[in-house]
């Protein structure tokens, strides 16, 4: 009862909203475009969001504290050449990958015209306040002062001094070779594609590419201008010396080539995003329009995406003036506000249909408000609760909750404008229609008497049904020239309820969940950065170059001892020796141990012993000279030295999952570390987009369907009918579970983006079934059958018309260059697709035969015709069964 009191209550409170619309229709047609029009006037203060780390790097994790406390001991800014990592090295630099057409790279032609572009980029001069700055004056600097560039640069030196020479030049061995000063360098990032020679890992036979990287330091303002413009100038550059010699390829790239590329994908999708808006446009009015001149709504279609595209605007506005900065992912947030606002704007226009045209117009908008903003407003209510958890602090990716809030934002807007714009112009529309007037030309329409006097163009053009009587009931036969309304009316419904129809279905529907549950059986996170951003871009040329030629090595792994400890006790240094086991090393503690071994001295040395020999007698000679920036001495009270902490270098081998593979890795080691009593940490820039990446990507997906859960609950105790609740979710949940297992089979991974969708695929499904099942369960005395199709003749022609805007909006993505907006239009698309599968097919197939059961009522007539309805058998008075029993 109580149930009941509510729904009339908040039927009552809209009605009463709709004629306090329809009282002032010129207040709220042009409230919201003068509120738009000076909130667009904010774009002055348009700025864009340049931090990618900031925005997709998981804001709490691990990673992010370990990089703190090595920042601290062993500054990342002066050891990034060491600790080598691929797209997120920190700092200032420029990196290009060289390749051969033909032949390897270390061929002597070849190895000249590297060398020769090396110099040409150490020469490169930029301009600025009237000095030329190069890489000289911009570099990263070693302790002897002097320009840190690539081991791989000295190799090649040497290689062709000794061809100068007539002399042998030196093996170069893979990965860890040894340069002519007897330093051994890791150069299993600097040279790829290689083919050892005969000797197994001692010798490189071929190899396909190599890779240099120049580092540059910015302590000043200045200087970070200057390296900023460096970097434009290398690039440029790269591409000249490419052009003047085609054998070779060269893949550039540079510190600000991530966020270039990834704010790149805004720019190329200008003109698809204008082309999605007029091809929606057009299928908007299209779908409005109608035989009948004085019924056909045709503006109501345009003023539809008015509305929305002014709620847009607004909301960008508000954000422009809070100081917000803009991202690509935003472009996801004008097609949540599409999918939310069509269904609102049909629905309206699907109820006006359904009012007596013998009304006022003041009243038939009541009606509308009355019969269409319950649902629409408990659907804008869960929009808001799910992009409100996904806005809460408690999302860990600051892009998903930047989304989230503006999202929050502009469905709020948007509901409100749909309420005052859109209904305002509805009673415009109404009074033309009421006053019999042409819905374009508001020029009044000739009676029948009169237009069959004028000419066949003329008549063909005021066609008009003529209905001046009172009513009491409303005439749905008027609208019978509406394409889709008869198409529903006349054969869909009819079909899809068919005896005969409805095993197909089911059928069909057990074919979706096993394809679903086989593409949610391979989820697999999305960490790539290069599913970022465009695709004809450096970005992903270096990527794939990356992949192709560099695979074979992880990035370089920092282990860092972080406390004292006893490196001369022999149980301690077999420890270390077992940890770093099956990795690629670049050790200053075995290469001491090594140095012990060749003086014929054992490494059990008394502490002072050991730390003495290392500093005085290890870190002195010229080969072992390097090894001095990885350890930290610490005078003790006693006048004696000890290694307060230290710090290694791990390379693992790895296949073409190299992402996979090392979140398992990092995994692995955290484990070790702790368990060991040796307390260490491992570090790479990586890391920090790694860690904790796929709790973070989904958690604010868990946390938004928890939350829909909850209010579904809790809504229970106030919706007229329980069962709206548990129908709405199970087919949110089918929903969900298909759009996620297809998504996977269609190669699209769980990242950010993704995820952004998904959150919206539980509104949208909402939206799109909740008008639907409402009217199905709350119908009375009619027969299963005989609701379900009330019910897609009601609101299934405006969930059509919303799927074929919406699908034809969505079109024009899929040719946008660019990897974020390919996953958000196979994530939109399928979602679109599938709740259309669920609302058009499965739910009237299932509504058939499943609670809840309606009451039996015999109708007996005075005539000889009685058609009885018993549940699931309808019956006529012939011996043609229209309609077996439905039970599977």
């Amino acid at each position: 009862m109580l149930r009941q009191v509510l729904h009339e209550g908040l039927r009552t409170s809209f009605h009463k909203l709709g004629h306090f619309v329809a009282n002032h229709p010129v207040f709220f047609a042009s409230a919201p475009v003068l509120i738009s029009i000076l909130l667009g006037a904010s774009f002055s203060r348009y700025r864009i969001e340049e931090n990618v780390e900031y925005l997709l790097a998981p804001k709490h994790s691990l990673a992010k504290i370990e990089g703190n406390l090595v920042d601290s001991l062993f500054p990342v800014n002066r050891s990034k050449h060491t600790l080598y990592s691929d797209l997120q090295t920190p700092g200032r630099y420029g990196r290009v990958i060289v390749t051969s057409r033909r032949g390897s790279i270390l061929d002597p032609h070849y190895v000249d015209l590297v060398l020769k572009l090396h110099h040409t980029v150490t020469q490169l001069q930029v301009p600025m306040l009237g000095f030329n700055y190069t890489f000289n004056h911009l570099c990263l600097l070693d302790d002897a002062k002097s320009c840190i560039v690539d081991d791989i640069v000295h190799a090649l030196t040497e290689t062709q001094t000794a061809r100068a020479a007539n002399r042998s030049a030196p093996p170069l061995r893979y990965p860890i070779t040894s340069l002519r000063d007897g330093r051994e360098a890791y150069i299993g990032h600097q040279l790829g594609g290689v083919q050892p020679s005969a000797g197994g890992r001692d010798g490189v036979r071929v190899a396909r590419a190599l890779q240099l990287t120049y580092y540059l330091q910015a302590v000043s303002p200045l200087n970070e201008v200057v390296a900023a413009r460096w970097e434009v100038a290398f690039c440029g550059e790269l591409e000249h010396f490419g052009q003047q010699h085609p054998e070779l390829a060269l893949y550039p790239f540079t510190s600000s080539s991530l966020q270039r590329d990834f704010q790149r994908t805004s720019r190329v999708a200008e003109r698809p995003l204008l082309f999605s808006l007029a091809v929606c446009l057009a299928l908007a009015v299209l779908c409005c329009s109608m035989r009948d001149c004085v019924r056909t709504k045709p503006w109501l279609g345009l003023l539809a995406l008015v509305t929305i595209s002014l709620a847009t605007l607004t909301s960008a506005g508000i954000f422009n003036l809070s100081g917000g900065k803009y991202n690509s992912t935003y472009l996801g947030i004008p097609f949540v506000m599409l999918g939310h606002g069509l269904f609102g704007t049909f629905e309206m226009l699907s109820s006006w249909r359904r009012t007596r045209e013998d009304q006022h117009v003041k009243e038939r908008v009541a009606a509308v408000f009355s019969d269409c903003l319950l649902p629409f407003t408990a659907s804008t209510a869960l929009h808001l609760v799910t992009f409100g958890i996904g806005a809460s602090p408690f999302t860990n990716i600051e892009a998903v909750r930047l989304f989230c809030r503006n999202a929050c934002l502009s469905v709020l807007l948007n509901y409100l404008y749909i309420l005052t714009f859109f209904g305002s112009n509805l009673v415009f529309a109404g009074y033309l229609e009421n006053n019999y007037r042409h819905s374009l030309f508001c020029r009044r329409v000739p009676k029948p008497e009169l237009l069959q006097q004028k000419p066949a163009w003329y008549r063909f053009l005021m066609y008009t049904q003529y209905n001046e009587g009172p009513t009491s009931e409303p005439d749905m036969q008027a609208y019978e020239s509406h394409l889709l309304v008869a198409f529903m009316k006349r054969y869909y419904c009819d079909w899809i309820t068919n005896t005969y129809v409805k095993p197909f279905v089911v059928l069909f529907y057990l074919v979706y969940v096993s394809f679903a549950l086989m593409g949610y059986l391979q989820v697999s996170e999305g960490s790539d950065l290069s599913n970022m951003v465009a695709t004809d871009t450096s970005t992903i040329a270096y990527m794939r170059a990356q992949q192709r030629y560099f695979s074979s090595y992880s990035p370089v792994i920092g282990f860092y001892i972080y406390e004292s400890i006893e490196y001369w006790n022999n149980s301690v240094q077999e420890d270390l020796l077992e940890y770093t086991k099956g990795f690629e090393r670049i050790s200053w503690f075995e290469s001491y141990l090594n140095y012990l071994h060749g003086l014929n001295v054992s490494a059990s040395l008394s502490p002072r012993n050991f730390t003495e020999r290392l500093r005085s007698g290890f870190l002195r000679q010229p080969r072992y000279l390097h090894f001095s920036d990885d350890i930290i001495f610490a005078r003790r009270a006693d006048g004696d030295f000890e290694v307060v902490a230290s710090r290694m270098f791990l390379v693992a081998k790895t296949t073409e999952n190299k992402r996979e593979e090392m979140a398992i890795l990092l995994d692995t080691l955290r484990k070790l570390s702790l368990t060991s009593r040796i307390k260490f940490i491992i570090f790479n820039p990586s890391f920090v987009y790694m860690d904790r990446y796929a709790s973070s990507v989904g958690a604010p997906l868990k946390n938004s369907c928890i939350a829909a859960l909850f209010l579904f609950f809790f809504s229970t105790f106030l919706a007229a009918d329980p069962l709206v609740n548990a129908w709405l979710t199970v087919t949110v949940a089918s929903v969900e579970f298909g759009v996620v297992g297809f998504m996977t089979l269609w190669r699209v991974e769980l990242d950010c983006v993704s995820v952004l969708c998904l959150i919206y695929g539980v509104n949208y499904a909402v939206d799109s079934s909740a008008p639907m099942v409402s009217a199905f369960v709350l119908g009375r005395e009619h027969s299963r059958t005989r609701w379900v199709k009330l019910a897609l003749e009601r609101h299934g022609v405006p969930a059509l018309q919303s799927y074929l805007c919406y699908g034809a909006a969505l079109l024009p993505l899929a040719a946008v260059p660019s990897n974020l907006t390919r996953t958000l239009f196979r994530c939109l698309f399928l979602t679109m697709l599938i709740t259309a599968f669920h609302c058009l097919a499965i739910l009237p197939v299932l509504l058939t035969f499943l609670p809840p059961s309606k009451r039996k009522k015999r109708d007996k007539k005075r005539s000889g015709d009685s058609r009885e309805e018993i549940e699931c058998v309808e019956m006529e008075d012939s011996t043609r069964v229209v309609d077996q029993i439905t039970t599977v």
